[in-house]
């Protein structure tokens, strides 16, 4: 298979376009983790996964979502998702209530300061993605790299195995 991807030593792997292309990807989205991330715990005091997790339940609205819908959109294991969801609670951020549908089960919804802080929160994340993440791009190629992200996103997320 290396042979046939022009790769006989490791001269050539380190130069491959197309892993230097995959590494400049995985590169650039660290570095914007950590930039955004930081932002996001510096004004707002909360994590970037942390965010992800209030942007999830916004999208759910007021049912909620299992802890297990939680760590499937967040790929994490069920016991992750758990501990994250603890220090939201404890944060006053989420809240548990019982399921409608299952006795045994628990969905996590928004508090009214779980939705004051995604909002604040979405507003710095925003600003900072225009500044760090869009306008480095040219202005005409900014929608069209946007959408094929999405479609990256999504063609992996549906190769990933579901949980139990």
């Amino acid at each position: 298979m290396s042979e046939q991807a022009g790769i006989g030593s490791a001269k050539e792997a380190a130069d491959h376009e197309l892993i230097l292309a995959f590494g400049r990807l995985q590169g650039a989205a660290n570095r914007l983790e950590y930039i955004l991330g930081r932002a996001l715990e510096e004004e707002c005091g909360v994590s970037h996964l942390m965010f992800e997790v209030l942007l999830i339940l916004g999208r759910a609205g007021a049912p909620g979502l299992s802890m297990r819908a939680i760590a499937q959109e967040q790929v994490l294991t069920t016991g992750g998702a758990t501990r994250l969801v603890d220090r939201m609670e404890a944060a006053g951020l989420v809240t548990r209530a019982d399921s409608p549908d299952d006795r045994r089960a628990k969905l996590v919804r928004l508090t009214p300061l779980g939705e004051e802080t995604t909002v604040r929160a979405s507003r710095v994340h925003v600003e900072n993605i225009e500044r760090y993440f869009m306008e480095p791009l040219p202005a005409e190629d900014r929608r069209r790299f946007a959408e094929d992200l999405r479609l990256l996103s999504h063609s992996a997320r549906d190769v990933l195995p579901r949980l139990p």
